[in-house]
């Protein structure tokens, strides 16, 4: 009996088809270009002169992205390894393109310092080389002195990326849903992809009905306060809800003085760590699977302890009121511990305690699902339950005790997993801590820059604090910044699966 086409072409078809990948990626680049168009419409707003610098980078980015779709469009399924090989490429493909307005312009003449702030929008990361001198004595703009157009642009790819920018297009643009699933799930942050309906399309256009929804109540409320126009509140709407942290300001929300203003953000910060499908679920009137999460209760649970604790040292140590104490511990904890990085105080001058409390947060991240970074709640609850699991089963060799998260028994292929992550994730910490110390930088400097990009907070720690840019870097160190805010944000199995050789093989 004679093979189908379909057979035949899939038996024909190479290991990974690199045809395929480069028609997607062209898609992208195409949908960056609408992007772009946007921080343009600001400039016109506002009077500015810099709209031309975004109204050409999108046009390469249509040209761009457009041939590669026209000669590349692909006929075939989309297959598993083509899609985390279209992922990862996706993210530092739109970084390059991204970056041309900064230098287009002149704002930033470098342009690995264009790519670096970039990608730092891009994933969520939110360090930034604004407003410092380079190594190379180039003196690069304060966040301040920003048109218009670029303090939006920065926010916008905050936005963009908070909830992926594949999930958006696999939203909107029905023709990439081939194969839709493989990019989902290489893309979706967290170590699962909750799919809350059959259809991967349907699924993003739902979660990003819930991000929409709570960006606008978000601009809404912070409007309201005087301080805030309504460029400053869409700004830091879209930075907040994805867990970014960039800010139109230099002092970042500490230049608004706000005690209202500070409420708002940690409320909206709080609600982006947790997983958006429950969010969908709490807003569909399911109350009791979203308050009966595990996970939820545990992230709710250690934001409290933070809060808590550092506004007891912030009070105790430090001299500040109750009020102060609980306003600036509060914020600064749950920016930590989501990884928006946002700031309103310099905890590199708090009393050791309340610092090293901070510190620890930093290797936290918010719940699966969520827009967060970091190593994520569930997988600290997996980890903990098994070494209580391990402990247990020293003293009672011969029972049979399966790590349980509530009444689930976890399967061994993820206990695994996550411990393989968590490895690897310390691994890639501690040798990007060692690589920057190459360059001459403290440990507190070394590790704080490391642990920043990878779990996508931003402000680190000694000479890259919450008041310092990343600019003096060496244009080397800024490169692995960059692959390290990549790795982070895609959950690191994503971008070192392709270097595997395992990977390449039939």
């Amino acid at each position: 009996m004679p093979k189908s086409k379909s057979v035949i072409s899939a038996f024909n078809r190479p290991t990974i088809d690199f045809l395929v990948v480069l028609g997607i990626l062209g898609a992208f680049i195409f949908f960056m270009g609408f992007a772009l168009l946007l921080p343009a419409g600001i400039d016109l707003i506002y009077g500015q002169d810099t709209w031309y610098t975004f109204v050409v980078s999108a046009g390469i980015a249509f040209i761009l992205g457009g041939l590669l779709w026209f000669f590349f469009k692909p006929k075939e399924e989309l297959r598993i390894r083509e899609g985390f090989l279209v992922v990862s490429l996706t993210w530092l493909a739109l970084s390059l393109v991204g970056a041309l307005p900064f230098t287009i312009s002149g704002i930033l003449p470098n342009y690995t310092d264009a790519v670096f702030e970039t990608m730092s929008g891009l994933s969520t990361t939110g360090s930034t080389i604004m407003g410092g001198t380079t190594s190379t004595g180039i003196v690069n703009p304060a966040i301040e002195d920003l048109p218009k157009s670029f303090l939006f642009w920065r926010s916008l790819a905050h936005w963009l990326g908070g909830m992926g920018i594949i999930v958006l297009s696999l939203a909107i643009l029905p023709l990439l849903g081939i194969g839709g699933m493989q990019l989902f799930q290489a893309e979706s942050p967290g170590p699962t992809a909750d799919k809350l309906t059959p259809r991967v399309q349907e699924t993003a256009k739902l979660l990003w009905v819930v991000y929409v929804a709570f960006t606008a109540a978000e601009f809404l409320l912070l409007w309201l306060h005087p301080s805030m126009d309504w460029f400053e509140a869409i700004n830091h709407a879209f930075a907040t809800l994805a867990t970014g942290g960039f800010s139109t300001k230099n002092t970042s929300i500490a230049a608004f003085d706000s005690a209202y203003i500070d409420t708002i953000i940690t409320i909206f910060m709080f609600l982006a760590g947790i997983n958006f499908a429950m969010h969908f679920r709490l807003l569909r009137g399911e109350f009791e699977p979203f308050f009966a999460n595990r996970e939820t209760r545990f992230y709710t649970l250690i934001t409290m302890i933070g809060i808590l604790g550092i506004s007891f040292s912030l009070w105790f140590f430090d001299g500040y009121t109750i009020l102060e104490a609980i306003r600036s511990g509060a914020f600064q904890a749950v920016a930590i511990i989501t990884t928006t990085g946002f700031g309103t105080d310099d905890y590199e001058l708090w009393y050791s305690f309340g610092a090293f409390l901070l510190l620890l947060f930093f290797f936290t991240g918010g719940s699966a699902g969520s827009t967060g970074g970091g190593i994520k709640m569930i997988r600290w609850m997996i980890l903990i339950r098994n070494t209580g699991r391990e402990i247990k089963q020293i003293i009672h060799p011969k029972a049979i005790l399966p790590v349980r998260i509530g009444d689930q028994a976890i399967n061994q292929n993820i206990q695994r997993t996550v411990l393989s992550f968590f490895i690897l994730y310390m691994f890639i910490f501690g040798l990007g801590a060692f690589v920057i110390s190459l360059f001459g930088y403290d440990i507190m400097s070394s590790a704080g820059a490391s642990i920043a990009a990878l779990g996508n907070i931003g402000p680190g720690w000694g000479e890259f604090g919450p008041t310092d840019s990343f600019a003096k870097m060496p244009y080397l160190g800024k490169w692995i910044m960059i692959m390290l805010m990549m790795i982070g944000r895609l959950e690191i199995f994503t971008v070192l699966i392709i270097f595997s050789p395992a990977f390449w093989k039939q």
